[in-house]
């Protein structure tokens, strides 16, 4: 099944990119947890178990498989196995690095690389939710690496394009703002100060993976919504960006 939307409950519409009896694609609104915790908040997991319970008539329980998170204010295209086989084999496809996750960013100012591969070593202190940054190995620090591109700038803030070569907490915000460009609202990393509460500008745009079952190469995008931050571009940039980054991996 191909793009569609349903009620989401609690949270307003839920956007299918695709759904068979393996896979569900959804794009995950910004500000929704992407697993249950103790705030006892709305988590994606348990609002697709209780849809997939809704719209199918399903009695009992329903499987929905966490495969990869997203930060709390991220949105974006994020993949839920329907099986617990296909769980475990796109689980194995993330710890093997066969998962491909693009994302864009808005940060402040720009890089002075126009593209390249950032690798850094992150230690994340859970009391504070914080990750501090290293250039170099450190104790319990882990190592996070990331292809990026600058795909515009425009003003003082630049469009970045991103893939994720490891899957780390907080990396690309961390390691974005240890090169001196913090994500947009992203106060926690540095960024200006606005007023009011504000979604940091960080969009997963495409997942990639083979399919669990049929092996066949599968491409999930969302692209953000065109209204502040991320409409400061337009609809081509985003297009544009996603050519910067092909599907080797490497940096044209």
């Amino acid at each position: 099944m191909m793009s569609s939307e349903y009620p989401l409950p609690g949270s307003g519409k839920l956007t299918v990119l695709y759904e068979d009896n393996h896979l569900l694609a959804v794009v995950k609104p910004p500000g929704v947890l992407s697993q249950e915790d103790d705030t006892g908040e709305p988590d994606m997991v348990n609002l697709l178990k209780q849809d997939l319970k809704e719209r199918y008539s399903k009695p009992g329980n329903v499987f929905v498989g966490l495969v990869h998170r997203l930060d709390r204010p991220v949105g974006g295209a994020m993949l839920f196995a329907k099986t617990s086989k296909a769980a475990s084999r796109l689980s194995d496809s993330v710890r093997t690095r066969s998962f491909d996750k693009i994302y864009v960013a808005l940060v402040q100012g720009a890089p002075e690389a126009s593209s390249g591969r950032l690798v850094h070593y992150l230690s994340k202190d859970a009391k504070r939710n914080i990750v501090s940054v290293y250039d170099r190995p450190a104790a319990d620090a882990k190592e996070a690496v990331l292809d990026y591109a600058v795909v515009a700038s425009r003003g003082s803030c630049s469009l970045v394009v991103v893939r994720l070569l490891t899957g780390r907490s907080h990396q690309i915000r961390a390691q974005m703002a240890a090169t001196g460009c913090p994500l947009l609202y992203d106060r926690k990393y540095g960024a200006a100060a606005v007023e009011g509460e504000r979604d940091i500008a960080l969009w997963s745009v495409s997942i990639g993976v083979s399919h669990p079952v049929t092996k066949e190469w599968m491409t999930f995008r969302s692209l953000p919504p065109m209204e502040e931050p991320w409409n400061r571009f337009d609809a081509e940039d985003y297009s544009r960006g996603l050519e910067k980054l092909p599907a080797s991996g490497e940096l044209r």
